[in-house]
């Protein structure tokens, strides 16, 4: 699979997460494809930590609006409805546990459910931003990933960078499958076909629990 092709299945795998009327919200990157593969019939409502509620799809090239972005600086444009407010009613919105799925990417999550996601020693990074309190306040946590970075793991027996959060991944979503994050380990749920366990297990420093009646990975239409 080529780089779009992988960035396409994590998304509409994703996109499946999110319910009718959940208050979503997407870190920088692959996280801002998800909107594009939402079922249909799925309602949500997609909110910003820099102060915007009510997030509409990308503008057009040459339809951007320069006072309308994203926290990752990313154009937006707003749909009927939408509030903007100021930052710390955003993080009061976040950090009282307003938000129901948070998707993000990662560096490297663990068989703990622990998070690293900001910074590499030595190397230049985007930063923290608003994840610890996201990671922290949201119902649940989604990290939308590359299985490896350039052949190295990324799912860890145990974070080796600094940590973004402990304890707070739920489920893990790559091009390879779908983890869930469990008291006894990382549970193997869905594979891509184009896959077998074996791979995925190499591909992978954590020792995976493989799920009895595993299913091929699912995909929004």
């Amino acid at each position: 699979m080529d780089k779009n092709q992988i960035r396409e299945v994590i998304a509409r795998r994703a996109a499946l997460e999110l319910k009718d009327g959940d208050l979503v919200n997407l870190g920088i990157g692959l996280p801002t494809c998800v909107p594009d593969y939402i079922p249909k019939d799925v309602h949500v409502i997609l909110q910003s930590e820099n102060g915007l509620i009510g997030i509409g799809p990308s503008p057009a090239p040459g339809e951007e609006d320069k006072n309308l972005s994203n926290a990752g600086g990313g154009y937006v444009t707003l749909k009927c409805g939408a509030s903007c407010f100021d930052s710390a009613t955003s993080f009061g919105i976040i950090r009282g546990g307003h938000v129901d799925v948070t998707i993000l990417g990662a560096l490297q999550v663990d068989e703990k459910g622990n998070l690293a996601n900001w910074m590499i020693p030595g190397k230049l990074t985007p930063g923290m931003g608003g994840a610890m309190d996201l990671v922290s306040g949201a119902k649940k946590v989604i990290i939308a990933m590359e299985h490896t970075a350039k052949g190295s793991h990324k799912i860890m027996t145990e974070c080796s960078l600094p940590l973004t959060a402990a304890g707070q991944v739920n489920l893990i979503i790559t091009e390879m499958g779908v983890m869930e994050i469990t008291p006894e380990g990382i549970v193997l749920k869905e594979i891509n076909p184009e896959f077998t366990v074996e791979a995925v297990q190499a591909a992978t420093e954590a020792k995976l629990i493989i799920q009895k009646d595993i299913k091929p990975i699912q995909h929004s239409l």
